[in-house]
């Protein structure tokens, strides 16, 4: 202060005195430069995303999806997992949540202020396994983009490169058996007319899902509840999800009449966390028509209206 003051004497001889009107006009356009700067505005850094990849798919496919991320997101620290890609993405889910886990860990544990998890098709299924097993995580949002949570059951490419003698009315025989259960696929078969086969063969989805007893059903329902959104992305156009609505939690009935997540028993039962993460207001539904399944990754107005607004 005593500098300024000195300063101020020196160069100028006027301080302490009153300035003609002359003066001060004079003097206007130089007092910027004579206070000091204003501190430049703090913008917080996003919080890194972690993508997972679905069924045959490698981390290529979400080059579009980096790009818009990098655009809108400048800085963000996007970490695709490349892990069980292509023909290994058939390995059985448990395999692979736990080589995911070990790949997601130290990346949460650089992220003190949390991650958003992307994740499509079938990887869906695995980022909701690793966010019931892992009572430390610190996922804000998890954006499941068009994953089969409720479970697959229909006939499509993929059935029919994989089971080319079997149909979706006959491929339980298959799936429910030990053998079928070492596929991945068969990890989330969910066939309405077989239900009790389902519940007592299913070793992923009906854990998972908490329809099956087990000693980990309470700590992986309050690690779930840990999460900040839970971000469903479908629609009726995906030609691959079967019932589509099951990307919302919906799913068919013995009569294949679709019951929507509300109608559901593992919500209805609050068996997971669905019920309490809704009445909270932590999950959102972003329906879209239009969009086939290897295309959600890489729409741009998908991106914008249904991811960008969740990446914080």
């Amino acid at each position: 202060m005593h500098f300024r003051m000195k300063s101020c004497r020196s160069m100028l001889g006027l301080c302490g005195q009153r300035l003609p009107a002359a003066w001060v006009l004079l003097l206007l356009p130089f007092l910027p430069l004579l206070l000091p700067a204003a501190p430049a505005p703090h913008r917080a850094s996003y919080k890194p995303v972690i993508v997972v990849h679905g069924l045959f798919d490698s981390s290529y496919s979400f080059r579009h999806l980096l790009e818009y991320i990098n655009e809108t997101h400048p800085g963000t620290v996007v970490t695709v997992l490349d892990l069980f890609d292509g023909r290994e993405s058939l390995r059985p889910l448990w395999e692979q949540v736990q080589g995911f886990r070990e790949a997601v860990v130290p990346i949460m544990a650089k992220a003190p202020q949390g991650v958003h998890l992307i994740c499509y098709s079938q990887g869906g299924l695995v980022c909701r396994a690793l966010l019931s097993v892992m009572d430390d995580h610190n996922v804000d949002s998890f954006i499941s983009l068009s994953s089969p949570q409720m479970g697959q059951y229909g006939d499509t490419d993929y059935l029919k490169w994989l089971f080319p003698t079997s149909m979706r009315s006959n491929l339980y025989r298959i799936c429910y058996s030990p053998w079928g259960q070492e596929f991945s696929i068969c990890n989330y078969w969910h066939d309405p007319h077989h239900d009790d086969l389902y519940l007592n063969a299913s070793s992923f989805l009906a854990l998972i899902n908490g329809e099956r007893d087990h000693p980990n059903a309470t700590e992986w329902r309050k690690n779930f509840l840990r999460v900040g959104h839970l971000v469903l992305i479908g629609g009726p156009d995906d030609g691959v999800i079967t019932p589509w609505q099951s990307s919302f939690f919906g799913f068919y009935d013995a009569n294949e009449t679709v019951l929507e997540m509300e109608e559901q028993l593992v919500y209805l039962r609050d068996s997971f966390g669905l019920k309490t993460l809704l009445a909270r207001g932590a999950i959102v539904r972003c329906p879209m028509a239009g969009i086939s399944h290897t295309a959600w990754h890489s729409n741009r107005t998908l991106y914008e209206t249904c991811i960008e607004p969740w990446l914080s």
